[in-house]
């Protein structure tokens, strides 16, 4: 059935956007999350929503899965293709449709990059909140599509507090959008951070914010990250929010310092960043109030200026990047803990990475609990990939256990879903699936992903056989 969608393609598409190549196709194998690979069938590269609903249509008639791929910088293998169906690849439509100040919107095409929205209202004053470490790099459909968020989203939230509209194809081929204006359910919230389980979106209505009179960005270091997690838990219950507090262990800036050169101070056993912002006097007293509260500190840096905030800001936004100097290969996780949490949660990292003899490096949001332990490993030496993998599981089941979450904003993707029965029940996964299959009961779209197993119509084509026990109790109706 491929085979023969794929003759049809240049219904659709010009030949060059559609690739066919083994090895051309052996780009787009796996995202960010390389322990993952699966070469697609075909990729195809549209310009446009029509394209993109073309493409759909016919994976429909044939009944061809299709996965979204933007530019490929995820890290749960969200995009990693499917070897017998299509990957739709929207790098292509990078244009910034709209731009409204007086309103404080701006419109885009899924390709468009993160930072790409601030560099284009920065001289007006104004700039898109959401930032991902990738964000240079990271498109704004698989922002959607992960529900990101990024250093400064303990103060200004993910990125569904930032989209106020979304033009998507439905897995039927149908152009349709979401608007948060619109009454009834919450279609909009319910798309973003679907993970292209719901749809492909062409369009994006975000929110743009005004750039704060005043931002004070600080290093501290400290001799251990104990100490580091109790300056966190005082700041917050201080009263004071950060912009953001991130912070990194020694393992961590010993990669960043390989790779960027980003002079921390030596000897660190972590480094915090904290950023505060908002107005000038209301920062000043944030400031001198923080200085108390990290007082045990060895060093304290503020930046002076924009490239000196810059510089403290390198280290940690190359920092998942950065550990390829000092490992051949890793996994990164997601989990979050509630802030009180975290210093007895690093404790049970560093022995699982003793007792299994796999070196973690640990960055992680700090203010909002969400750590990216990312487990080191030589994939090279047999059985380091298997060890790891165990690190990665348990390290979830730490952040389980001490109330927490499997995944921050990664996403589940392929690399966390046989976790998901670990947090949620067999009713909750398939409520879940009531959803999904609401929008595409044929289970065409990114199949494979966030759920464990074939559940409901999920992920198989048809549906489901018998009364779903939620729609016999009267909890739930099926369509």
């Amino acid at each position: 059935m491929l085979a023969e969608l794929i003759g049809r393609l240049g219904e659709v598409l010009e030949p060059e956007a559609v690739i066919t190549d083994p090895v051309r196709l052996r780009t787009y194998e796996c995202d960010g999350l390389t322990y993952h690979r699966a070469t697609p069938g075909v990729a195809v590269l549209p310009e446009n929503a029509e394209q993109v609903a073309g493409v759909i249509r016919l994976c429909n008639e044939y009944g061809v899965p299709f996965v979204a791929r933007g530019s490929g910088t995820g890290l749960s293998g969200g995009a990693l293709p499917r070897t017998d169906g299509v990957l739709i690849v929207t790098s292509k439509m990078r244009a910034i449709v709209e731009i409204d100040l007086p309103n404080r919107r701006a419109v885009v095409e899924p390709g468009v990059t993160n930072l790409a929205i601030t560099e284009a209202v920065r001289d007006q004053g104004y700039y898109y909140a959401p930032d991902p470490s990738s964000q240079q790099v990271c498109s704004i459909g698989g922002n959607v599509a992960e529900n990101s968020g990024g250093a400064h989203c303990l103060k200004y939230g993910f990125t569904v507090n930032h989209v106020e509209a979304c033009e998507i194809v439905t897995p039927d081929g149908d152009i349709v959008t979401l608007d948060r204006a619109d009454p009834g359910y919450d279609l909009l919230g319910a798309f973003i951070g679907s993970e292209g389980t719901l749809g492909v979106t062409t369009k994006v209505t975000v929110r743009l914010s005004r750039a704060p009179e005043a931002v004070t960005t600080v290093l501290a270091a400290f001799e251990d990250i104990e100490q580091g997690g109790e300056a966190v838990s005082a700041i917050i219950a201080a009263g004071i929010l950060p912009a953001a507090i991130e912070m990194m262990d020694a393992l961590a800036i010993a990669a960043a310092e390989a790779a960027v050169a980003c002079r921390y101070p030596e000897n660190a056993g972590a480094v915090l960043i904290v950023e505060l912002d908002g107005p000038s006097a209301e920062v000043e007293r944030q400031f001198a109030l923080l200085s108390q509260i990290c007082s045990k500190a060895f060093e304290l840096r503020v930046a002076e200026d924009p490239a000196e905030r810059a510089a403290i800001w390198r280290g940690r936004k190359s920092a998942f990047a950065a550990v390829g100097r000092i490992s051949p290969a890793y996994i990164v996780q997601d989990g979050v803990v509630p802030r009180t949490s975290l210093p007895e949660v690093l404790a049970g990292i560093d022995s699982l990475s003793r007792e299994h003899g796999i070196k973690v490096a640990n960055v992680f949001h700090a203010g909002d609990g969400n750590l990216h332990p990312l487990v080191l490993f030589d994939d090279t030496e047999p059985g380091a990939g298997e060890r790891a993998e165990i690190v990665s599981g348990r390290i979830l089941d730490l952040c389980i256990a001490h109330g927490g979450s499997i995944t921050g904003e990664h996403g589940v993707g392929v690399d966390k879903a046989r976790y998901m029965p670990r947090m949620f029940t067999d009713a909750d996964l398939d409520t879940m699936q009531l959803v999904r299959c609401a929008f595409d009961p044929r289970g065409l779209s990114n199949p494979g992903k966030i759920f464990p197993t074939p559940r409901l119509c999920g992920e198989v084509p048809g549906v489901r056989k018998g009364v779903h026990p939620l729609v016999e109790s009267g909890k739930a109706e099926q369509f």
